[in-house]
């Protein structure tokens, strides 16, 4: 049995709206239920930054961010079944929900009232080591231990949930705001026959040149008027005044779905905009089952992830960076 240091390094949110800091911490403590995984890579998802700078209130404090890890499993607790030392994990979002509230009872756990989630109320990825449930993490293949692969955790999971509620009868798709997310779910929206439009910040040619290379079909700035009707639309970008331009652009029928966990303040918009039976709804979290749905789904799909490398003590770097919009794709942690 590998032997196991007593500590290790991490990257700490003390207090939010402060730089994250590196510094030497116990390693955690796992229960009977959970296991310890060395963390090979964990993703910088602009989740985290809402919680670094406290625009989600209330996480744990001192917390370790980061919920898109990839790591090996190194020691299991006494009750763990389904998971044995040396496997390969993925820890997403999603971190522990009760299974007897009315939302876990009606196949709504992503609803949990007494949810935990990793990287916000429960210690994340930004370090060498941390532990999960076993039923709240899952068992991937090598073919995913690249540090690559981290986004698919997040960006593509709720990417995907998002996905599935615009129907798949939608064929003109919209994409405000292309990043991580973005960019892992039009590679399958373009192997299944969508046509996909993607907004970015006015002036973002960059992000615009990067959207038609992934396989837009017309990329633009989210103030111009959509080229064609939209069946559906999903906004990714954490900008509210986008929600009334998005419901503008989309045709008699259509979903608007909001992608993100946090959002600025939505504008007054006239009712015409909705009326004609659009639908406007949010995205809050994951289920296992989303999960296990898209892993499932991309098998068959190569999916290439654009990311940019950063060491563990450069977290607030790649933070920075993200906030700045300086990240084409996604930013990832390489750890181990």
């Amino acid at each position: 049995m590998r032997h196991l240091p007593a500590t290790m390094q991490a990257m700490v949110l003390e207090s939010p709206g402060s730089p994250l800091v590196y510094k030497t911490v116990a390693l955690p403590v796992y229960s009977e239920e959970q296991v310890l995984v060395k963390v090979i890579a964990c993703g910088v998802c602009r989740t985290d930054l809402h919680v670094v700078d406290g625009e989600l209130l209330h996480p744990k404090l001192p917390l370790i961010p980061g919920h898109e890890i990839i790591g090996n499993v190194v020691r299991t607790g006494a009750n763990v079944s389904s998971l044995k030392e040396g496997d390969l994990v993925g820890i997403p979002w999603l971190g522990y929900t009760c299974g007897k509230c009315k939302y876990c009872l009606s196949n709504k756990e992503n609803l949990c009232d007494n949810a935990l989630f990793t990287g916000y109320t429960i210690d994340g990825g930004y370090a060498e080591y941390t532990v999960a449930n076993q039923q709240y993490c899952f068992l991937l293949s090598s073919a995913y231990k690249d540090p690559s692969k981290t986004p698919l955790l997040c960006a593509g999971l709720i990417g995907y949930r998002s996905y599935i509620m615009i129907g798949e009868n939608a064929k003109t798709i919209g994409m405000y705001g292309f990043g991580a997310a973005a960019h892992i779910l039009i590679q399958l929206a373009k192997q299944q026959g969508k046509h996909v439009y993607a907004f970015t910040r006015d002036g973002d040619m960059a992000a615009q040149q990067f959207a038609l290379k992934m396989g837009a079909i017309w990329a633009g700035n989210s103030s111009q008027q959509a080229p064609v009707k939209l069946d559906a639309a999903i906004i990714f970008a954490p900008v509210g005044k986008l929600v009334p331009k998005a419901l503008t652009d989309t045709d008699k029928g259509g979903v608007v779905v909001c992608a993100g966990i946090h959002m600025s303040d939505i504008p007054s918009f006239p009712y015409d905009i909705l009326w004609e039976e659009r639908t406007l709804r949010s995205v809050a979290n994951l289920t296992r089952k989303d999960a296990h749905d898209f892993f499932k789904v991309i098998t068959d799909i190569d999916i290439k992830t654009e990311t940019r490398l950063f060491n563990l003590q450069e977290a607030n770097e790649a933070l920075n960076c993200l906030r700045n919009g300086e990240i084409k794709g996604a930013a990832v942690l390489k750890i181990g």
